[in-house]
């Protein structure tokens, strides 16, 4: 019985241990643009049915069945981390390539292997070849050229992108498409900001902002992070007691067990 009870508090150390490392990458992301928060989530372990008397004197002499059973837990672990897509604060940078979306929706990234990627970063730029393109150089879909002669490029809130020229001509060049998810958080983080489709997430939903409820490309702005850095050290306050009281679980359960044993002399 013993073991079992140091088993079962060592899960639940093992699981605020990941817990606390969630709640720092949080933090550690407060000022990444567009990140969104991570939280652990955890489910118990399987129950076991100890020794129990499974009849019980319910009148002197008579002595019936019951269906009393006795279960004792074997711990806690770590089901999953959900991402949580909580819209971010909006910023006001005043740079023409600075997109946020305000609402539901991810720009379409292609990668270098020409497989898609997610991502709600609107800080673009533009490549050598006039592609709009992410900080690490990935093209966003679908693509447009910028010509040489344009002098600067606006945005509209559903994604219609047009160039004025040197003499004053404006020019349509495109439209920048959205997609969204059913379970936006299912979908897997690779890291740069990016995201990726999986069997959670479903298959992307392809529409034009601020349509068929996509939200709307804000030109100018960037989304910041939603980490809520009070809610974050209430949630690591929490987690560090719970490893402390877990811990102190092992030290009652190691002196019960040295009680047990000074018996014997």
């Amino acid at each position: 019985m013993s073991t079992r009870a140091l088993r079962t508090a060592a899960t639940g150390m093992y699981a605020q241990q990941l817990n606390i490392q969630v709640i720092s990458n949080n933090i550690a992301n407060m000022n990444t643009t567009s990140f969104k928060k991570s939280r652990a989530e955890f489910k118990d372990l399987m129950y076991q049915e100890v020794a129990a008397n499974p009849k019980q004197e319910v009148s002197p002499g008579t002595v019936e069945e019951t269906n009393s059973k006795v279960q004792v837990g074997s711990g806690v672990k770590t089901s999953s981390t959900q991402k949580v897509f909580q819209q971010g604060d909006l910023q006001q940078t005043g740079h023409q390539l600075d997109m946020a979306i305000n609402g539901d929706g991810f720009f379409q990234v292609r990668k270098t292997d020409g497989t898609f990627a997610y991502t709600r970063d609107g800080s673009f730029k533009i490549s050598s070849e006039g592609s709009l393109v992410t900080a690490d150089g990935y093209l966003i879909e679908p693509g447009f050229t910028l010509a040489e002669q344009a002098q600067s490029i606006q945005v509209s809130r559903d994604g219609v992108v047009s160039a004025k020229e040197v003499g004053g001509d404006i020019v349509e060049l495109g439209t920048i498409e959205l997609a969204k998810f059913v379970n936006p958080g299912g979908l897997l983080a690779l890291g740069d900001n990016l995201f990726a489709e999986s069997e959670a997430s479903g298959v992307p939903l392809i529409g034009q902002a601020g349509q068929e409820g996509f939200g709307e490309i804000h030109q100018g702005y960037l989304e910041s992070s939603n980490v809520d850095i009070v809610e974050e050290m209430i949630s690591m306050i929490s987690a560090q007691r719970s490893y402390e009281i877990n811990s102190k679980t092992v030290k009652t359960v190691e002196e019960m067990m040295s009680i047990a044993n000074n018996l014997k002399r």
